[in-house]
This record gives structure tokens, C-alpha cells and sequence, in this order.
């Protein structure tokens, strides 16, 4: 027999090999339409919504692959999926059991607040420690979107080990630079694993635990070292607006507790110590705000330094962020406060000192983040009215004096006389002013 002869033979029992497959495959197979119909009645069992499945196919070339299409779920807001292609262990098939070699994700939109609930009778099943269901996902083009309607791209991939454990996780936002990116890496077989974060230019790497405690609850902790994050571009990376242009540095530690996932994520905790320097107060120019009672802000605010704490704490109402021990300095002006933003609600209370550690005009910030107020005293920034209430007892001279100082700085005109100063008659005064 020739050569060309033996491979024309050998290709004749691989083609006859591949139409028995093919074959076995069609009679083991189910119709698309069979098929559809069963996922869907399989994912409403799982998730306790109904859900439409478009289309699901067997696809066997260029691999043996699952493709299923245009899902969604029937809520007020529903979770879509474009397009999902698994790839199954073929061994595991033949033994019928569901193994997953990848997945690969290609369109998707997933409102926050339609999470809430779903497969909340199965999300306490436990997977055996020696199975791996999923080796590879990879997604593109999934749309998260917040509870407050706002839409972020993301992009990535996750490698499993047993018992869904990221060996290693990437979560990217395409098209935005400077790179904005997370990355996990899973140290040995430890529930520990090593993470890089790149976003505004600067980086937050740090480490990250996960411990089992009684009856199975999970505790979450860890540390990160944000360096040298641009806060305008990090926040404008996730379509979020800053209030503040300037570079954040500091130390932050994270814990979270919970029996399942969802409860770690709604339950985590993060603290940060912070300094940020030279950097700017967008749309706020604090000088102004002062000087016109809070009737005028519009500007920008140049600033020496900026420290404090910033918390953040997840909830099923979404998350609450409180920044303590606030202090901002701009030449010979400091202001001291905390501010709380929950709901796209903020309150917050500063304390303006123009003669550094002697005077504090109190600023109040309140209202939705989309309509901020800001209100000053109009007594406080009467001189004399505002030195006797800074300094009670100690006398109307030292009064007027911190008064004449506050002329200089508020008036385009020369000082005014204390007795001058005094606010109108139906001005609050500052015993009145919260």
C-alpha cells in the first residue's frame, strides 16, 4: 500500500469515526427548541423568576460547545444575556455529569437591584470540595448597573480551583486610561489571595483573607495601600463625579461577614486613613460660600492639603460613606468637619477658621447630591458678633478686633467698624445657627 493510500485511509475511519459521533449526538441530543424550554424552566427553578431563553444549540465544530442566546429575566428591570458559549469536558459528558472546561460571556446587563432575591432558597447549598463545575469563565461587555442607574463596562476572567475558589481573577474597565484594574492571585492553597489594583494613575495592592467560623459563616478581611490615586479620574473611571481634583495616599483596611457571598458583599466594611496634597474643590469655592452666607458657591477652591478618615459600609440599602476628622487647608484658611452620604443624601458640618485656631464660622452642607445647600450664619460673619461668640467673657474689644480681621478678608472695601458690621435685625444669630 502507498503512502498517499495509507493516509487516505487513515482520514476515511477518522471521517467515519466523526459521523458515529455525530450521530450518537443527534440521538442523545434533544431539539433546540426541547432545549430552550428546559433551560428555562431549569434557571426558573433556580432563581425563582421566570426567564426566557431565545435560543440554545448544540454547536460541535470548531469544539463541542453549548451556546445559549438572548436570555432575560421577567423583572421590573431584567438581567440579559446576549450571547453565553460553554465548552463541556466531553469524558464527563459520556459519565453524565456536568463539567465545565469555560464559559465565555459576550454581552450582558445586570441591574444591581435585580439581584436582590434571586435564588435565595438555593444560595446556602454547599458544592463538594473536590468538584470543579467551571474551570474558566470569561466575560466581555457586561454591563453593571448600580441601584442608583449607573452603568459601568466591565470586562475579565476567573480560573477556578475546587469549591469556586479563584485561583486567579482579572476584572477590567475597557477603554478608560489611565488603566483601571483588579487582579487576584491566589496564594498557594490557602483562602488568601494577593491584590493589584491599578486606577487614577496610582495603585491600592494589598492582600485579602477569607476564614470559615462556626456553623459555617465566612469572615472577610484585609489590607490595601492605596498610592498615589488621581481621585478625579479614579471616581470618573466608574462614571462617578468628583467634588475634589488631587492625589490620595493611605492605609485601608476591609472585613466583611456573612453565611453566603451576597451577605459578604452587603456586609463589607472599609476604613482609610488619608492624605491627599495639593488638590482643588471643584464647583465649590469656600471663600465665597462664607462671605455670601452659602446664598453663592459656584468656583473652585484651591487647597494645600486634605486629611481625614474615610469609612464606607455596604448595606441592603446600598452603601453609606462617612469621612471624619476632616481637615482642608488653603493658605491662612483651615476647615474642620464630617460629612455622611447615604442614598445620595449628604450631611455634613464644617467649621471655617480664618484666623488660624481663633475663629470658626460654622458651614453646613445638606440635601440631595444632586441639589446640595449650603448655609452659613449670617451672624457669624458679623465681627463682633462673631468674636464675642467664639470668645464669651472675654470682652467686646477682643471681639471687635477678630471683627476688623474678618472685614479685611470678606470686604473688597476697607474694614467696617465693628458696630458697623452688625448683620440686619432678622439675620439668625449665632446662638440660633445649627
Amino acid at each position: 500500500m502507498t503512502r498517499a493510500r495509507k493516509w487516505l485511509v487513515g482520514l476515511g475511519v477518522v471521517a467515519l469515526i466523526l459521523c458515529a459521533l455525530w450521530v450518537a449526538v443527534l440521538r442523545l441530543v434533544p431539539p433546540d427548541d426541547e432545549l430552550a424550554q428546559r433551560a428555562s424552566a431549569e434557571l426558573e427553578a433556580q432563581l425563582g423568576v421566570k426567564v426566557r431563553v431565545g435560543a440554545l444549540h448544540w454547536r460541535l465544530f470548531p469544539s463541542p460547545a453549548l451556546v445559549i442566546e438572548d436570555v432575560s429575566t421577567h423583572q421590573p428591570q431584567p438581567i440579559q444575556i446576549t450571547k453565553l458559549t460553554a465548552y463541556p469536558d466531553i469524558f464527563a459528558l459520556w459519565q453524565r455529569r456536568i463539567k465545565i472546561d469555560r464559559a465565555d460571556l459576550e454581552g450582558a446587563v445586570v441591574p444591581q437591584l435585580s439581584l436582590r432575591g434571586l435564588g435565595k432558597d438555593r444560595e446556602k447549598e454547599e458544592t463538594a470540595g473536590d468538584e470543579l463545575p467551571l474551570a474558566r469563565f470569561v466575560f466581555r461587555d457586561l454591563t453593571w448597573i448600580s441601584r442608583r442607574g449607573i452603568p459601568v463596562v466591565y470586562e475579565g476572567e476567573v480560573d477556578f480551583d475546587p469549591a469556586w475558589r479563584p485561583r486567579k481573577a482579572e476584572l477590567r474597565r475597557p477603554g478608560v486610561s489611565p488603566a483601571a484594574s483588579l487582579v487576584l492571585t491566589r496564594q498557594g492553597p490557602e483562602d488568601r489571595w494577593a491584590t493589584r489594583i491599578q486606577v487614577g494613575g496610582g495603585t491600592a495592592h494589598g492582600e485579602v483573607r477569607l476564614e470559615f467560623r462556626a456553623k459555617g459563616r465566612m469572615h472577610l478581611e484585609g489590607k490595601l495601600q492605596p498610592r498615589g490615586i488621581e481621585v478625579e479620574s479614579a471616581l470618573g473611571a466608574f462614571n462617578r463625579r468628583s467634588v475634589v481634583a488631587g492625589r490620595f495616599s493611605g492605609e485601608t483596611t476591609l472585613s466583611a461577614n456573612g453565611d453566603t457571598v451576597a451577605e459578604l458583599a452587603q456586609s463589607l466594611h472599609t476604613k482609610t486613613p488619608f492624605t491627599v496634597g495639593k488638590s482643588t474643590l471643584l464647583r465649590f469655592d469656600l471663600d465665597k460660600a462664607v462671605r455670601t452666607a452659602g446664598k453663592e458657591h459656584a468656583g473652585q477652591t484651591p487647597l494645600d492639603a486634605i486629611t481625614g478618615q474615610l469609612d464606607t459600609q455596604n448595606t441592603p440599602e446600598g452603601m453609606v460613606v462617612t469621612y471624619t476628622d476632616l481637615k482642608a487647608t488653603s493658605g491662612a484658611l483651615t476647615a474642620t468637619g464630617q460629612i455622611q452620604v447615604a442614598k445620595r443624601q449628604i450631611e455634613g458640618e464644617f467649621a471655617v477658621d480664618l484666623v488660624d485656631g481663633i475663629v470658626g464660622v460654622p458651614l453646613t452642607v445638606s440635601g440631595p447630591l444632586d441639589n446640595v445647600k449650603f448655609s452659613v450664619p449670617g451672624g457669624a460673619i458679623a465681627g463682633a458678633v462673631v468674636g464675642t461668640a467664639v470668645l464669651p467673657g472675654v470682652g467686646t474689644a477682643i471681639g471687635a478686633r477678630i471683627g476688623a480681621t474678618l472685614g479685611k478678608i470678606f470686604s473688597p472695601g476697607p474694614a467696617q467698624p465693628a458696630s458697623a458690621a452688625r448683620p440686619p435685625a432678622k439675620s439668625q444669630s449665632p446662638a440660633k445657627a445649627r
